[in-house]
């Protein structure tokens, strides 16, 4: 099964890793579901790659996947690249994207046989059109595929909502452990410290708690309390027995029974696991009145916004504000079109002030048609399928244009190559504005500086984000507001209509105990 070691001749045979990735998070009451297409682009990440273009498309990304490979070579180990592909997070994964994604996968897998192990990078919080549970299915499947006998390992997203057949199905899931992600090359790597033992004819006795309520993902920062401090102990739980611990914070817009954080343990014994996950689950339970934070209405924030501004620059220490627009974060399945937060910066009379991505491709086409320093007037935006947003009418002068190809820099996407479509740089009055015909999450400075906005000259920056963004410009921020502009992704979950997720789980930290998934079923 094994072929000797090419760089060391003599050496014990190198082991047969499958690698592959499939990553989608699931909102259920977002507007847009997840095609094909969608994870042929990618939508931030590396594009739809098989085979050999897996190991390009992916070298130097922030992922888990690229965190594996990177160790599994330091250990002469031989990888069999299968499948890459990503997607935007959305609604539903369509039955077709899933069948055919999974269908391509599996044969890959199938054509490398024998195989020694199988890794994958997943998110854990797909949702398909046909099945609540896609990274359940898919570890069965792959399980189904190779036997019983070859480790499967798999990184998973802090946001995955772990179900109990995906913990049966893999011999360990590693999930991260910061929230901006800035350490997902590292659990592909922490992975592979747990694939080498794996390797070795170890079996870990695991545990598996789900906690009871749900928590918001812009108190989930792991550089705030009580995340920081949680996170702390889950990294000291790995310590005699006890081999592999996670938190993962659940993504909390996905209605199925699943839905909600939970701790995985992995230990040299079933004992072990089982005490290090329920010391764990206490204490986040005990943390539960922290998840909590404070939120402004959207010309609140603005005007908040302008007023710290106005302080700093008095005092001599101009840095931007920033403000997230956090209801249409497309990275938890906005579409990035709002306009809410647009509107509060006109209505308020800002300056210097610069918001991102707006994803309108007709825009976008209208501004390269004009030409630069040419004046448009356009609909810009706006959501039909959210309550409260409309398109901005407005006069905007064309001020740059691009074809929305970059190049990531900072520490949440890491050296990525980004496809935003073709795009351009509007602005009205004393506000820029980032159009793009694809959407992204705006979490690094390079979506800015991209259409010739220096993200750190301006006075407030709009970020279509809700914490991802933090790694990348918490550095130049003179502070950081959340605000509520209407959006598909709630703030708080329990304003969602929830009608499937399991009973007795609270919706949302604060929740009183009366205030359960059973009720909002009723």
């Amino acid at each position: 099964m094994n072929p000797m070691n090419p760089m060391n001749p003599g050496s014990p045979p190198s082991p047969r890793i499958a690698i592959g990735g499939f990553m989608h998070e699931t909102n259920t009451f977002a507007p847009t579901k997840a095609d094909l297409a969608a994870f042929e682009h990618g939508g931030g990440w590396p594009a739809l790659a098989e085979g050999e273009a897996l190991f390009e498309a992916t070298a130097g990304v922030n992922l888990g996947l690229a965190g594996f490979i990177e160790a599994g070579r330091a250990r002469d180990w031989t990888l069999v690249p299968t499948i890459w592909c990503a997607a935007s997070p959305s609604a539903h994964v369509t039955e077709h994207a899933f069948e055919t994604l999974a269908g391509r996968l599996l044969a890959a897998i199938e054509r490398a046989l024998p195989l020694d192990a199988v890794f994958l990078d997943l998110h854990g919080a797909m949702v398909t059109e046909h099945l609540d549970d896609g990274e359940g299915e898919l570890l069965a499947r792959v399980r189904a595929l190779v036997g019983d006998n070859v480790p499967i390992a798999a990184s998973l997203d802090l946001h995955g909502n772990v179900s109990a057949r995906m913990v049966e199905a893999a011999d360990c899931l590693v999930a991260y452990r910061t929230y901006p992600h800035v350490d997902m090359a590292r659990t592909g790597a922490r992975a592979a410290d747990r694939m080498s033992e794996l390797l070795a004819g170890e079996r870990y006795g695991k545990a598996f708690r789900q906690i009871p309520f749900l928590i918001p993902i812009a108190w989930q920062c792991t550089e705030m309390e009580p995340n920081a401090s949680l996170y702390r102990a889950v990294a000291e739980a790995e310590t005699g027995p006890v081999v592999s611990t996670s938190f993962l914070c659940g993504f909390p817009a996905a209605d199925i029974p699943d839905c909600g954080p939970s701790v995985l343990a992995y230990a040299r014994t079933a004992e072990a696991a089982k005490a290090a996950a329920d010391d764990l689950a206490m204490r986040i339970e005990a943390a539960r009145a922290g998840f909590m934070g404070e939120a402004f209405e959207p010309l609140d924030a603005v005007e908040r916004a302008m007023a710290i501004s106005r302080e700093a620059i008095a005092k001599g220490a101009a840095r931007p504000v920033v403000i997230a627009d956090t209801q249409d974060n497309p990275g938890a399945g906005g579409d990035s079109d709002t306009t809410g937060m647009l509107s509060a910066l006109v209505e308020a009379g800002a300056q210097d002030a610069a918001i991102g991505v707006i994803v309108d491709p007709q825009a976008a086409l209208r501004a390269h048609e004009a030409g630069i320093g040419a004046k448009i007037e356009i609909a810009l935006g706006g959501s039909p399928k959210v309550a409260g947003d409309a398109p901005f009418l407005g006069r905007f002068t064309v001020e740059a244009l691009s074809d929305g190809q970059l190049r990531t820099k900072g520490p949440y996407y890491g050296d990525a190559r980004m496809d935003l479509g073709p795009s351009a740089c509007l602005r009205i009055g004393g506000v820029r504005v980032i159009v793009a015909s694809k959407k992204a999450q705006l979490a690094d400075r390079e979506m800015f500086r991209f259409l010739g906005i220096v993200p750190e000259e301006a006075a407030i920056l709009v970020v279509k984000s809700s914490v991802h963004f933090r790694a990348d410009f918490s550095p130049i921020a003179e502070a950081i507001l959340t605000a509520t502009a209407p959006g598909p992704m709630p703030l708080s979950p329990a304003s969602l209509p929830f009608t499937r997720l399991r009973p007795g789980i609270a919706l949302a930290p604060e929740a009183p105990a009366e205030q359960t998934a059973s009720d909002a079923a009723r």
